[in-house]
């Protein structure tokens, strides 16, 4: 736990880590930190994303065993017990990405989140690309030798795939962008992101992606790029028109990109 930037985290994924090995016993294979806490890009507005890798996959009592530790841990008296957000993937899927076997449990970040059942989409190869590269081992083997390797062309399909589902739902309905400013901030930075892998078939942090973003997209992008960065660690209350049309806009823009 020796990655874990202050003493409160550490000892949320002892909790976790104790937890999890607890209620899944012998299915338990390895558990793993990736996302912004392995890239090396964690801060006070990051999430803390796990992935755990099973035997087989979890359902029935482990689910609910499972569940209910994740409720316990939710309770605990610290910023972070409610900042989770992991999967529980089973060895032949872990392996690689499989639409046909993509219905795992999985947690997100929030104050009202619960573990459930998720179809995970195209993220689930970007996820596997971070694990194998990135991946901090909790216990069991190093993730190389669980994930297959993620080519630049796999990351693009996925991307692309993306994209296009990202932007019917948000055109659809653009109250979501508005609701609040956090999630606003989050739409533009992940688009920086989609967009950093469909032009270098790699996947980097949020903040690389939007340093890259400000200077290799046109400048108009520049003040809704920097806006987005701000309001990310403050992203309390609705979006302003400004930014809801700003994210729009640069949504279509990256469907154009996206071909």
């Amino acid at each position: 736990m020796s990655q874990a930037p202050n003493p409160e985290i550490n000892d949320l994924l002892q909790e976790l880590l104790a937890g999890v090995q607890g209620v899944l016993g012998s299915h338990f294979a390895s558990m793993y930190l990736e996302g912004s806490l392995a890239s090396g890009d964690f801060d006070a507005a990051s999430d803390i994303d796990f992935i755990v890798a099973t035997d087989e996959e979890v359902s029935g009592e482990l689910f609910a065993a499972l569940q209910a530790m994740h409720d316990c841990i939710a309770k605990r008296n610290t910023i972070w017990a409610i900042q989770l957000e992991g999967s529980y993937i089973s060895l032949p899927a872990l392996r690689r990405y499989d639409p046909a076997n993509a219905t795992h449990p999985n947690i997100e970040r929030g104050e009202d989140e619960r573990l459930k059942m998720v179809h995970h989409d195209h993220a689930g190869v970007i996820h596997r690309s971070i694990l194998r590269e990135h991946g901090i081992t909790l216990a069991g083997p190093a993730p190389q030798t669980l994930v297959d390797p993620v080519s630049p062309d796999d990351l693009r399909i996925a991307v692309q795939a993306i994209i296009p589902q990202w932007g019917a739902r948000l055109l659809a309905d653009p109250t979501v962008i508005q609701q609040q400013c956090g999630y606003q901030s989050y739409i533009v930075l992940s688009l920086c992101r989609m967009l950093y892998t469909l032009q270098h078939g790699t996947v980097v942090s949020k903040a690389t992606a939007a340093r890259w973003a400000r200077q290799a997209l046109e400048p108009r992008w520049t003040p809704l790029i920097d806006r987005a960065w701000i309001v990310r660690s403050n992203g309390q209350g609705q979006a302003s028109e400004e930014d809801v049309n700003g994210t729009l806009d640069f949504l279509r823009f990256t469907l154009l990109q996206n071909g």
